[in-house]
């Protein structure tokens, strides 16, 4: 009995781990939101794939996003447009929930935004960004709808509006951050999330029941079913919602499922950690072998024809020699370690600045360039 218990309990494990696999592995769902609902709920939407509307301004200088009386600033991974109300896709970034070397902001510069990273590092809330991947001219829709209501809720404030989503019950599947405050003193009269395609808004005023239909909030068994509601959209604190006056059940609508790949983060380029013998270290043996540790693993195919090494020049005329004499490397790279290992055929002259370089043309495995590196010791005369 006890083996059984284990064997189910582990198979349950594995089960619980390919789930989750599987849903790691799914397209990220966009979220039709607002400037002002990024604001409000950080922590909901970081690392979301979101679709704003909104004006962009300053496009040169400062790339920023206003809808309202709400701004963020974006990061283009091309071009930038120009000053004019778009429909912007992209990718929240609250900064203070990031580690600083983060692959999502290489080549970012940070005190364009405000920050040093020198300094302290923001906390979570503080610094928002939208790295965009996309971005069309906006076009007024045709009609009112629940993305559309989303998207700009300025434009629809305090207007009666018909329009029909996909039941959700009580914010069952996290589609918006929370209920609006409004809800508090309408909680007797219902409240419940309505979704369309990529967007989702709340419903307050009315239970979901009607001719024909009685929808439990708490309970999934009826998110299935659609409703058209009719009410008067408002919109406060980044929340968007109708107050309804009618509700009746229809027909399920086919539905283009939206969904968008976020944009690869660029690759962290690989760094020289540190380095046997150390920079400008003297009395160096001359049978010893360079040694240089890398932040990140490199491509060891990149490294043949890479690695110089030499004496420095000016000692040489000094020494009247018309050029220095040639040195050979040996080198070999442990991917296991990240350690590069340079040996010499023959021991290393006496009284003599070594040269090792590392040329433009080494890579990380994911092709991200290591930067040119160069290190100077002095041997000894042991």
């Amino acid at each position: 009995m006890r083996m059984r218990r284990h064997l189910t309990c582990r198979a349950l494990a594995v089960a619980v781990v390919a789930c989750s696999l599987t849903l790691a592995a799914q397209p990220v769902g966009r979220r039709v939101a607002t400037v002002a609902a990024l604001r409000a709920y950080p922590g909901f939407y970081h690392l979301q794939q979101v679709l704003l509307r909104g004006e962009v301004t300053d496009p040169e200088t400062r790339p920023t996003l206003l809808a309202g009386d709400s701004t963020i600033r974006m990061i283009f991974r091309d071009r930038t447009p120009s000053a004019g109300t778009y429909d912007v896709r992209g990718e929240l970034l609250d900064i203070g929930r990031l580690e600083p070397n983060d692959p999502r902001l290489a080549g970012v510069d940070l005190r364009r935004l405000g920050i040093d990273p020198n300094e302290s590092w923001p906390r979570q809330g503080e610094v928002l960004v939208l790295r965009v991947s996309s971005f069309e001219p906006a076009e007024p829709p045709p009609a009112p709808s629940i993305r559309a209501i989303a998207l700009d809720p300025y434009r629809y404030a305090d207007q009666h509006v018909t329009v029909s989503g996909q039941f959700r019950g009580r914010n069952l599947y996290g589609d918006v951050p929370q209920a609006p405050a409004a809800a508090a003193e309408k909680q007797n009269k219902g409240e419940f999330v309505l979704r369309s395609a990529d967007a989702a808004v709340w419903v307050l005023g009315k239970r979901p029941r009607g001719r024909g239909f009685q929808f439990d909030p708490e309970s999934r068994i009826d998110t299935k079913r659609w409703l058209e509601v009719a009410g008067t959209v408002r919109h406060a604190q980044g929340l968007v919602w109708l107050e309804a006056d009618d509700l009746r059940e229809v027909e399920p609508q086919k539905e283009q499922v939206i969904t968008d790949v976020a944009p690869p983060a660029p690759p962290i380029p690989p760094q020289v950690v540190f380095s046997v013998p150390t920079q400008d270290e003297t009395d160096v043996s001359q049978s010893g072998n360079v040694r240089i540790q890398f932040s990140r693993d490199l491509e060891p195919a990149t490294i043949k024809g890479h690695v110089r090494v030499s004496y420095l020049g000016p000692q040489s005329a000094e020494r009247g020699e018309p050029q220095p004499p040639s040195i050979t490397p040996q080198v070999r790279y442990d991917p296991g370690a990240r350690v590069m290992e340079i040996g010499f055929a023959e021991p290393l002259q006496r009284f003599r600045t070594v040269k090792v370089e590392l040329v433009e043309g080494i890579t990380g495995t994911d092709g991200a360039p290591l930067a040119p590196w160069t290190l100077m010791f002095s041997v000894g005369g042991s």
